[in-house]
């Protein structure tokens, strides 16, 4: 599975068409386990850091495509599942869908930056207790933490689509830079924040999209958005 999300991010991350993308399962009841643990425990000692190095670059690689990645969690998403769905930009669960990192339980920890971004998505207190446990947690709670930002009856999916068709109205040069902005800005203190915040509005001045949206406002239309 690592391979394909590997050959897709591939063939996605330098299409400039590409305006948002959203990962689900086809499996009924699982967005994504986690690790195989009979082939975890067959494998040989040596070669769990390249394995855990792997899905680490593979969580590192969908954070970093410059567009939208929504995930559609509609069941389990467990361990390197939820990680997965936290190198996500947005998350939309079905209110029964299951979600934790339960790596301790197997006394092991996080290895694909779960530590982190489950950090930066609910709060430190709550990520300690989270990962320190083992618990899961289904989509209702996740929606009241802050772990996803919606949680739906059924159909975590059509909410996700509908949240990238609305993506799909925007202008696509100012949502890749907007992105930009956030995802760096979070890393740092306020103020160099606002220095990236500042040198990706400037970038959007002087592209025809900008343009174009000024000028269907006064005509009253829908703005035709090109990516230029």
């Amino acid at each position: 599975m690592v391979d394909l999300y590997r050959k897709a991010i591939d063939e996605l991350k330098f299409d400039k068409h590409v305006r948002a993308v959203i990962i689900k399962s086809d499996v009924p009841g699982a967005f994504c386990s986690g690790a195989d643990l009979k082939e975890r425990r067959e494998m040989p000692v040596e070669e769990v850091p390249k394995f855990v190095y792997g899905l680490r670059q593979l969580t590192n690689d969908i954070a970093s495509l410059p567009f939208p990645v929504i995930a559609a969690i509609e069941g389990f998403a467990l361990g390197g599942g939820l990680e997965l769905a936290l190198a996500c930009d947005i998350r939309v669960a079905n209110k029964d869908a299951k979600m934790g990192l339960t790596e301790t339980k197997l006394a092991i920890i996080p290895g694909a930056g779960g530590t982190q971004r489950l950090t930066r998505a609910v709060g430190l207190s709550r990520a300690k207790e989270l990962i320190f446990t083992g618990r899961m947690i289904a989509g209702e709670e996740a929606a009241r933490i802050g772990l996803v930002s919606h949680a739906v009856e059924k159909d975590a999916f059509g909410k996700a689509l509908e949240i990238g068709k609305e993506i799909l109205k925007t202008g696509p040069i100012a949502v890749r830079l907007a992105k930009i902005a956030v995802d760096q800005g979070a890393q740092m203190d306020i103020n160099s924040a606002l220095t990236v915040e500042q040198q990706c509005y400037a970038q959007v001045i002087p592209t025809q999209d900008r343009v174009e949206a000024l000028k269907a406002f006064a005509e009253k239309r829908s703005p035709i958005f090109k990516g230029e």
